[in-house]
C-alpha cells in the first residue's frame, strides 16, 4: 500500500507529551506515521451494500487474512470446540487430545454435510448424516459399511485444515495456505502490548449481537472520536474527543488515544476540575466530591483509578503512567479486531458480516480481566447471544458502556439506510480525525485490487 503526503494537519503529535504512554525507547521501525491524504482511495457508498463488493471482500480479502477466531480459554481442555464462520467458510476450532489447536473445515468428506453447528467437548467428530467419524487430530476413525468404499485408502479422508496460530491468548485462523506468518501480519502490535500481556487475561464476558448494517459501518464507528460530540454528549465532560491522537503502523495496525479527565473543547463554558472528577466518579450533585484544585483532575482521578484497579486485579500498577490508567487507548488490527490497552476498559471488539448479507453484521464484545493473584485461569464465561428484544444495556458486565454502545447502535442503522439513499459518487472523510478509516480502506482496496 502506498500512502502519499504523510502529513498531520494539526501539527506534530501534540498529545503525546500529555499522554506519555510509554517511557521505553521506540525502535525507529515501530514509530507511527500520521496519515495525510490517501490518493486513489475513494470510498463509494455502494461499498457498504453492493452484493458484488461483498463477494470481492469474501474471495479476495476474508479468504486471505489472519482473523481472530476465539480466545484460547474458550477451548481450554482437550476436546473443547466451537464453530467459527465467515461468509460461506465454516471452521471447527478444536483443541486436540495432544493440546494442539486445529481448525478443520466444517464439511464432511462424504457428501458435504456440516459436521458441527454448536460448541462442545468432543471425543471425536461424527457426521450426523451417515456417521463417518474422525479423531480429534483429523484422522479418519470410522466409515460405516466400509466394505462399500473399496476405493478409499488410509489417509484419503484426512479432514482438511486451515492455518492456525496464536498471539496474546487469541486463536487466529487463515484460509489461505500460502499466507505470510501471523507474526508478519501483526506487524508491531505485540511490541505495543508488552506492558499489557493479553495472554495473562481471561474471558470474563463474551456477548454477541446482530445489527442491521454492513460490518464496515459498525466497525468504523469505533475507530474515531469525531462522532462523540453528536452521539455521546454525556462523555464530553470527562473525555476530550478533540484531543484524540490517531496513529497508523504499516498496513494492518492503527491506534487512537483519547485523553480522559480533560473536558472536551466543544463545551462552553468548560467545566472545572471538580465537575470533571465528580462526573467521572459517577457522583450525584447531592453527593459531590471534595473541591479539586485547578489543573489536578487527571492526577486525582489517576490516584483513585490506580487504587481501585489494584484492589480489583491484585496487580501492582505503580509503574503505569496516569495516561495508561485513564485514557482510552484502542488498537485496531485489520480487518476487524479492536483491542484496548490498559485495565480500565479491558474490552475487545470483533466485527463480521452475518453470512453473505451485506446489510447485516455480527458485533462481539469480550471483557478480558487480568488473571487472579493465584495465576489460576478461571473458566471462560459462557457466550451470551442477545435477542432482538435485548440491548447492550441489558448486559450488566458492560456497566455504563452499555448506554454508549446503544447510542452507536441507534446511529449505525441510520448510516446503512443513508448510504443506500445516497447519490454522491464518494464519501468525504476528514483528513486527520477519520484517518484510521481511510487507512483501513487503503488496506482493504489493496486486497480487492489483487487478481
Amino acid at each position: 500500500m502506498t500512502v502519499d503526503d504523510m502529513s498531520v494537519t494539526r501539527g506534530e503529535h501534540w498529545y503525546q507529551a500529555l499522554l506519555d504512554t510509554d517511557s521505553r525507547p521506540v525502535p525507529e521501525s515501530l514509530r507511527a506515521t500520521s496519515v495525510g491524504p490517501l490518493d486513489g482511495v475513494d470510498i463509494a457508498p455502494s461499498e457498504f451494500f453492493d452484493p458484488e463488493f461483498h463477494r470481492l471482500e469474501m474471495t479476495r480479502m476474508w479468504n486471505r487474512v489472519w482473523q481472530m477466531a476465539c480466545r484460547e480459554e474458550q477451548i481450554a481442555a482437550p476436546g473443547d470446540s466451537l464453530v467459527y464462520e465467515i461468509g460461506d467458510a465454516s471452521l471447527i476450532i478444536l483443541r486436540s487430545d495432544d493440546g494442539t489447536i486445529r481448525a478443520f473445515h466444517n464439511s464432511c468428506l462424504h457428501r458435504g454435510t456440516m459436521l458441527r453447528t454448536r460448541p462442545g467437548n468432543l471425543s471425536c467428530i461424527r457426521c450426523p448424516y451417515h456417521g463417518l467419524t474422525w479423531n480429534t487430530d483429523g484422522t479418519l476413525a470410522e466409515i460405516p459399511s466400509a466394505w462399500d468404499f473399496p476405493h478409499i485408502e488410509d489417509g484419503d479422508l484426512q479432514l482438511p485444515e486451515a492455518r492456525v496460530d496464536t498471539w496474546g491468548g487469541f486463536v487466529f485462523v487463515n484460509l489461505d495456505p500460502d499466507a505470510a506468518p501471523l507474526a508478519d501480519f501483526l506487524e508491531d502490535l505485540p511490541w505495543h502490548f508488552e506492558s499489557f500481556p493479553l495472554e495473562e487475561r481471561w474471558t470474563a464476558m463474551h456477548v454477541v449481537r446482530t445489527m442491521p448494517c454492513n460490518w464496515k459501518i459498525a466497525m468504523e464507528a469505533f475507530i474515531e472520536s469525531y462522532h462523540v460530540m453528536a452521539v455521546h454528549p454525556q462523555l464530553l465532560t470527562t473525555a476530550n474527543d478533540v484531543l484524540t491522537q490517531y496513529d497508523v503502523y504499516g498496513d494492518n495496525v492503527s491506534r487512537m488515544m483519547t485523553a480522559v479527565g480533560v473536558a472536551s473543547e466543544h463545551l462552553d463554558p468548560a467545566p472545572d476540575d471538580t465537575a470533571i472528577v465528580t462526573e467521572m466518579l459517577g457522583r450525584k450533585a447531592s453527593d459531590p466530591v471534595e473541591t479539586v484544585e485547578p489543573g489536578t483532575a487527571r492526577t486525582v482521578l489517576a490516584e483513585r483509578v490506580r487504587a481501585s484497579l489494584e484492589r480489583r486485579t491484585g496487580l501492582d500498577l505503580s509503574k503505569l503512567t496516569d495516561a495508561e490508567l485513564l485514557d482510552g487507548i484502542e488498537y485496531f488490527l485489520f480487518p476487524n479486531l479492536m483491542v484496548w490497552a490498559g485495565y480500565l476498559t479491558p474490552f475487545v471488539y470483533r466485527f463480521r458480516p452475518e453470512g453473505n448479507d451485506p446489510d447485516r453484521c455480527i458485533i462481539e464484545i469480550w471483557k478480558l480481566e487480568p488473571l487472579p493473584e493465584s495465576g489460576e485461569r478461571p473458566p471462560a464465561a459462557a457466550t451470551r447471544y442477545l435477542g432482538s428484544d435485548e440491548t447492550w444495556a441489558d448486559v450488566p458486565e458492560l456497566g455504563p458502556f452499555g448506554r454508549v454502545f446503544n447510542q452507536d447502535g441507534a446511529t449505525i442503522g441510520r448510516v446503512q439506510r443513508g448510504v443506500k439513499a445516497s447519490v454522491a459518487p464518494k464519501l468525504n472523510l476528514s483528513q486527520y480525525q477519520e484517518s484510521r478509516i481511510r487507512h483501513f480502506h487503503a488496506t482493504l482496496h489493496a486486497y480487492l485490487d489483487r487478481d
